[in-house]
């Protein structure tokens, strides 16, 4: 039996095209980029050819009926990426407009077959592909066929051993062509406008020999070229933790920062849990996360934070800031307002790895659901659940507040169905006592652990957060009613 053949991967040099692909781009493949104008089909192959091609290993690119090179040339300079020492050494550029004018398959042929005859490329592009298809699309210009000249274009480049790329606004679910059986891999941009936002994405519909990522991916597009973000991936073992961290444990516990909260949590919070923090507005959520940070710093231990809010800027020492310009803290405070969760997802990840962090914060899924496209949030719940899946498998301790409104007859957790993702749930309420309102708290939930029952008054001061006794009398309109009783119907199930 003869060894199978290896086949190299290439590193695109497009942040997380890689990953996408399943590890790069074949060597010596035959590639199709698809997608409507603006989708980003252009820019990626420019990203594709200036990150790859070598004086050793040069690029040629064909332009057909659409922009001349001069014209493209002129708006690819303003991304990073471009490098004008590459033209003419490394890169060169090809007009097939006077022999596309010819009205004849096999002269254009003849024409791409000499240019990588005398070049010698190992990357070629031609843009756009499709507007070589529709300049023979009438009988008496096609005296090759187009399926005939698909074909052996294809078999011509893959013969010179190059890896090459059409690029067209085809779609392969609408646009029957010979080319989408030809090609070895096919990559399917596209982009939506819903409101103020615009979303592009992109698929793998395609990739002989090897296994790509499944699914759609959020790209944007910024002046640094396409980034891609991976959709996060959910493993089946809840034991393996790809990012080589340690699974979650519930004996050994994390402390919150917050005086007697780690006695109400049953010694604290278990490792690599994720904690829901729920309260109506000003109950004081975001000073419980920043403590719960704080306490880390303390004991050596970095964290990261997401704020979709304002950022605490008044706390003990050290703050927020304090803590971002010491190193110890990663902050990620975004205000666009058309993210993926899978962007944010990236994002953390890569702070999570770069400062070994063990504590995370999302502030707040409320903030968070405000800060994603219109066209991603039908889907929040399910892209919510893949991210606690992702952090959970970085062995890293979570908490997540969310706001809730306080109706006193009714309560949620979260108006996300979150509750049932996370490992451990607190809930902060108001109730009325001595005609004034008082903040109580209490942990509803610790999996796999016992945990305090009590409702407890707290206060916030100058310092944070100070849980107080449990309340026991309610010396008012209840007759001397235990007020533990009255106020867990209040807490838990909404009565009065």
């Amino acid at each position: 039996m003869t060894k199978p053949v290896d086949i190299r991967r290439l590193a695109t040099g497009v942040p997380g095209l890689d990953a996408v692909l399943g590890g790069g781009l074949p060597e010596f493949s035959f590639n199709l980029l698809t997608g409507p104008p603006g989708a980003g089909k252009t820019t990626l192959a420019h990203q594709l050819m200036f990150a790859l091609a070598t004086p050793q290993q040069p690029a040629l690119f064909f332009t057909a009926l659409g922009e001349p090179p001069w014209k493209m040339l002129r708006y690819q300079q303003q991304f990073s990426f471009f490098n004008l020492d590459k033209i003419g050494s490394s890169i060169r550029f090809v007009n097939l407009s006077e022999v596309l004018a010819a009205g004849d398959l096999e002269e254009v042929l003849a024409r791409i077959v000499a240019e990588v005859q005398a070049f010698g490329p190992v990357f070629v592009f031609v843009d756009s592909f499709r507007s070589v298809m529709a300049e023979f699309q009438q009988p008496d210009n096609r005296r090759m066929g187009l399926r005939r000249f698909t074909q052996q274009l294809g078999t011509t480049l893959a013969g010179w051993q190059t890896t090459s790329f059409l690029i067209g606004e085809y779609s392969p679910q609408t646009d029957p062509h010979p080319v989408f059986t030809v090609a070895d891999g096919i990559l399917a941009l596209e982009q939506s406008v819903q409101r103020n936002s615009i979303v592009r994405k992109i698929q793998v519909l395609k990739m002989r020999g090897q296994a790509t990522s499944p699914g759609v991916h959020t790209l944007r597009i910024t002046g640094d070229g396409l980034t891609i973000f991976p959709s996060a991936t959910v493993h089946d073992d809840s034991s393996a933790t790809p990012q080589g961290n340690a699974p979650a444990r519930n004996d050994i516990r994390v402390t919150m920062g917050v005086p007697l909260l780690d006695a109400m949590l049953g010694g604290g919070l278990p490792a690599g849990y994720s904690l829901l923090v729920a309260g109506p507005s000003g109950s004081g959520k975001t000073i419980l996360a920043t403590a719960f940070l704080q306490e880390g710093v303390r004991l050596g231990e970095a964290g990261v934070i997401v704020a979709f809010e304002q950022t605490p800027s008044r706390s003990r020492t050290p703050t927020i800031d304090d803590m971002v310009r010491a190193g110890c803290l990663g902050l990620i405070n975004t205000r666009l307002m058309d993210l993926s969760v899978d962007e944010i997802v990236q994002s953390m990840v890569q702070r999570i790895q770069e400062l070994r962090a063990t504590r995370v914060v999302i502030d707040s899924l409320s903030g968070f659901e405000l800060a994603v496209a219109p066209t991603f949030r039908e889907d929040f719940r399910e892209s919510l659940f893949r991210m606690v899946a992702v952090l959970s498998g970085m062995g890293v301790t979570v908490v997540m507040t969310s706001e809730l409104e306080d109706r006193y007859t009714d309560l949620r957790f979260s108006p996300y169905g979150t509750a049932f993702l996370t490992d451990a749930i607190i809930v902060q309420r108001y109730i009325e006592l001595d005609s004034s309102l008082q903040r109580v708290m209490a942990v509803v939930k610790v999996r796999g652990s016992d945990h305090s029952n009590d409702i407890r008054r707290y206060h916030i001061t100058d310092d944070g957060i100070a849980i107080g006794a449990p309340v026991l009398h309610y010396e008012g309109l209840l007759g001397g009613r235990p007020l533990h009783t009255v106020a867990q119907n209040t807490l838990l199930r909404g009565t009065t």
